[in-house]
């Protein structure tokens, strides 16, 4: 067996790695555009590795996704493995795979936020640490709608009894609300984000907020210009603001996912940040989530990365939430240089969940149809 960085040739075969294992599948245009990220192409780093088979087919592969960061004045790299398949042929080579990643060099740090309950006891072997300390295993959700909820628990019982019966049940719990496009009502200061140009107030908002002191994923206007250009999205991500007196000091970044055939469309929130100081922000937008989640045909609100920081931001929503999670869902190797761990606090839209959700399954001229009323503005030159 081989073991070698991935090509744009190999993604035919990627994809016929994740058909085996029943993982989402994206397009080839899907992994064009991962492949282009600008952050990876920004410092040559590898878009993941694969393991070929004497015969040259895929037995293996490991994603690497690169994001770009700041600390003060100066940009520093991380990555979040994605994707880790391996096929019984190559047992073992899980061990390699996951080395190569935390041995790239030029990282801060070399993660994952959304390891899954039958991978995560693996990273601790490779040195990689449970972190953040208090919050690694914590996941937080919001019911909104409970008696599909409580259908998709019952459906997931049944799998278990009759699971080639239920299997072929084909997609549940889909509902008309996934294909309208509501006019949401949204509260006094708070507005959906749609201009993202280079001079925008977001653009303005980004610059202060980068300059806090603390260690942060781009989340400049170009970055989430090249976010929102995924085409594997079948529904646009809903972006919110809140403003005080004009300018922007807080936003939100959440996205319809549904995670399997048996379970209910999420409204998964990608990210949350406010300025220092803006003590209204979070809850106001997370007011606004809940709110929006049962018009766009969400049963419920989930916020998979939380850091200890968030937990104290997010405030009466974070007593009110429902506990998910339990297994160590969160990783990090920290490079011996590594800046002071206390000064990130990642959410979602650090690891790999914008591109591993499950997009809901509709058509894709709902899709079109959304990206009409509310694409962003691109940088004018």
């Amino acid at each position: 067996m081989i073991l070698r960085t991935v090509t744009v040739a190999d993604f035919p075969g990627v994809q016929a790695l994740h058909r085996r294992v029943g993982w989402p599948e994206r397009s080839l245009a899907g992994w064009r555009w991962l492949f282009d990220s600008p952050a990876r192409q920004a410092i040559h780093a590898p878009a993941g590795w694969v393991v070929e088979g004497e015969d040259g087919t895929l037995l293996a592969h490991l994603g690497n996704m690169v994001q770009r960061f700041s600390l003060d004045d100066r940009d520093l790299y991380g990555a979040t493995g994605f994707s880790i398949i391996v096929l019984p042929a190559a047992k073992g080579a899980s061990r390699s795979l996951i080395r190569t990643f935390l041995n790239q060099q030029g990282m801060f740090a070399a993660y994952t936020l959304n390891a899954n309950a039958l991978s995560q006891p693996l990273y601790s072997l490779f040195g990689m640490q449970a972190w953040p300390a208090q919050t690694h295993a914590l996941k937080l959700s919001w019911p909104v709608s409970v008696v599909p909820l409580a259908m998709s628990r019952l459906l997931k019982i049944a799998l278990k009894i009759a699971p080639g019966p239920v299997a072929r049940l084909g997609e549940q719990l889909m509902n008309d609300r996934l294909t309208r496009l509501p006019e949401l009502s949204l509260s006094q200061g708070v507005e959906r984000l749609t201009d993202l140009a280079d001079t925008s107030r977001y653009a303005a908002f980004w610059e202060r907020l980068k300059t806090e002191g603390g260690l942060i994923a781009d989340r400049g206007p170009a970055a989430l210009r090249w976010r929102l250009s995924d085409p594997d999205q079948t529904t646009t991500p809903l972006l919110l603001s809140f403003s005080r007196a004009g300018r922007i000091t807080g936003y939100a970044m959440a996205v319809l996912a549904k995670n399997n055939i048996l379970e209910t469309p999420v409204l998964e929130i990608l990210d949350l940040q406010a300025l220092a100081g803006e003590a209204e922000a979070i809850p106001v937008l997370m007011d606004n989530l809940i709110a929006a989640a049962r018009p766009l045909g969400a049963a419920k609100v989930r916020l998979q990365v939380v850091s200890p920081g968030m937990l104290d931001r997010l405030g009466r929503f974070a007593d009110r939430a429902r506990r998910e999670g339990g297994w160590g869902h969160c990783h990090v190797g920290f490079a011996p240089d590594a800046p002071d761990a206390a000064l990130w606090s990642p959410t979602p839209y650090d690891g790999d969940h914008g591109v591993c959700l499950r997009p809901v399954p509709i058509n894709k001229d709902v899709r079109a149809r959304s990206s009409r009323r509310s694409r962003p503005t691109a940088a004018k030159a």
